[in-house]
């Protein structure tokens, strides 16, 4: 019983830190593409904590303790298919994990395909069974990548604002997250450039994908061999893509790890992907201070 109460309080902890956190509004106004819808972004919790049905994207805050912060900053971008977005496993949990190495970390809360019921996970399950997933996605996620490229850009001309530096700023995600941070260093401007990309079980979809660019930026790609959705093959085509244009690239592919596996720990190699990237951040000067 009194574990069953900690568990309980702790969870309350959580929820009430959250909601303490800075949301910023990406557009000013409705998001370009999108004039014309009328849904709302919902919350639930079950079977996990998720959002759905964004329509207007945002940004939410994740501030490190003053005493380590480095200038560093990250885009976090949750993965669920451009229906969801998981807030815990791929989101938050990582976000504070960041936090603890002295990033400052925004959760990007991109654009995603409208839910037509209260139950979007059941929806977009039958609508893979189904087979029409790639119908439905199809005009969101050009307009999710775009909201990535914004993303970048707000950070690029707020940097000051949060103590970041605005040559520091990187942008990782989670399988559908993933695509929205690979996209970003395929097509960019000065502005919206990031400075690295973290992808993880990810992919570039085909209908943004094109030439690796000169200065592309450098990239961490993990995944697992037994990923149900085969992205371990688009995540070492993606590797071998940035390799073959002389980009700086690193690789971790797990023997076991399953899809989504991101904080959630199963007690092999996959748990410790967070210290490779830690790794792979200090190796590239990301985690020292910066003025």
């Amino acid at each position: 019983m009194r574990k069953q109460i900690l568990t309980i309080v702790t969870i309350v902890i959580q929820i009430c830190a959250v909601a303490q956190q800075k949301v910023i509004q990406l557009y000013k106004g409705t998001a370009p593409g999108s004039e014309s819808w009328s849904y709302n972004e919902k919350y639930d919790s079950v079977p996990a904590p998720f959002v759905y049905n964004v329509s207007h994207p945002t940004l939410t805050v994740y501030l490190p303790d003053p005493s380590i912060a480095n200038g560093t900053a990250i885009i976090l971008c949750p993965g669920g298919g451009f229906f969801i977005l998981d807030m815990k496993n791929a989101s938050v949990d990582v976000a504070q994990w960041l936090n603890k190495k002295g990033i400052t970390v925004f959760i990007l809360k991109y654009r995603l395909a409208q839910s037509f019921t209260d139950k979007p996970v059941q929806e977009l399950l039958s609508n893979m069974q189904k087979g029409n997933v790639d119908e439905k996605t199809k005009p969101i996620i050009p307009l999710a990548i775009n909201d990535g490229r914004e993303a970048i850009k707000y950070l690029r001309t707020h940097a000051a604002e949060y103590g970041i530096s605005s040559s520091s700023i990187g942008i990782i995600g989670f399988s559908a997250g993933a695509a929205v941070s690979d996209a970003t260093g395929i097509s960019y401007t000065a502005e919206s450039r990031p400075d690295f990309i973290g992808s993880f079980y990810g992919y570039i979809p085909p209908e943004v994908d094109g030439p690796v660019p000169e200065d592309a930026p450098p990239m961490f790609l993990a995944a697992a061999s037994d990923d149900q959705f085969k992205l371990h093959i688009k995540t070492v085509e993606l590797y071998s893509k940035w390799i073959a244009a002389k980009r700086p690239a690193e690789l971790h592919v797990y023997a076991k790890g399953g899809h989504g596996f991101g904080m959630r720990k199963q007690n092999i190699p996959t748990d410790s992907w967070t210290d490779r990237f830690a790794d792979w951040l200090t190796v590239n000067g990301w985690l020292k201070a910066k003025r």
